[in-house]
């Protein structure tokens, strides 16, 4: 089974002070997000970044029936947030709805690569990673959302969302769990690979 990393909205918006929708909170989310990350490239993980971003002078976006606008490309709010760097070889996605399924070539691009198991990290847990675990079930993934790695400024959100997702959509996973998970893929590749170079 091939598992790629989605993060979910690790933008400035969420985890800077001078974010719209910053969170103190949120410094717990970024740090464990920051370990599944390191241990996802060191086993090599398929890594995406799917990061909410709006167009510039676009002022009929359907969000905004909803909410404010916020996360404008190019705005500071909708950068990765420090200690979230992407390297060449990662994926970036900027989404204009909560999942980033929803419009994007995110399906695409992991059935050319094979993945058929997703770890879902990020925030916000009742909006973006809930409507993004919904729509991986649905498209027939496998999948795992890290709980320590995940998180609402709406606590009890969190936790209901959590709960359907357990229930309906796939799985609640440990932060040790989901390491030792990349780690054992990461040793299958290092020995198919070592198999191969031995013919």
């Amino acid at each position: 089974m091939t598992t790629a990393l989605i993060l979910i909205d690790m933008i400035n918006d969420f985890f800077h002070p001078r974010g719209n929708h910053y969170h103190p909170e949120f410094s717990f989310v970024l740090a464990n997000v920051r370990r599944l990350l390191e241990a996802a490239r060191r086993n090599g993980i398929v890594i995406i970044h799917a990061m909410e971003g709006h167009p510039p002078e676009h002022d009929q976006d359907f969000e905004w029936k909803k909410l404010p606008q916020h996360c404008i490309i190019g705005s500071f709010e909708a950068e990765p947030t420090a200690g979230i760097d992407i390297h060449r070889d990662e994926y970036v996605i900027r989404k204009r709805r909560y999942s980033a399924f929803f419009a994007t070539d995110l399906d695409l691009f992991l059935r050319e690569r094979r993945v058929d198991r997703l770890v879902i990290a990020g925030v916000k847990t009742n909006v973006c990673i809930r409507a993004t675990a919904q729509d991986a079930f649905a498209l027939g993934y496998d999948v795992l959302v890290v709980k320590e790695a995940v998180g609402s400024n709406h606590i009890h959100l969190h936790q209901a969302a959590l709960e359907d997702i357990e229930r309906y959509m796939g799985q609640v996973i440990s932060l040790d769990d989901c390491i030792a998970l990349f780690e054992e893929q990461g040793q299958e590749t290092a020995d198919r690979e070592e198999e191969a170079h031995g013919r």
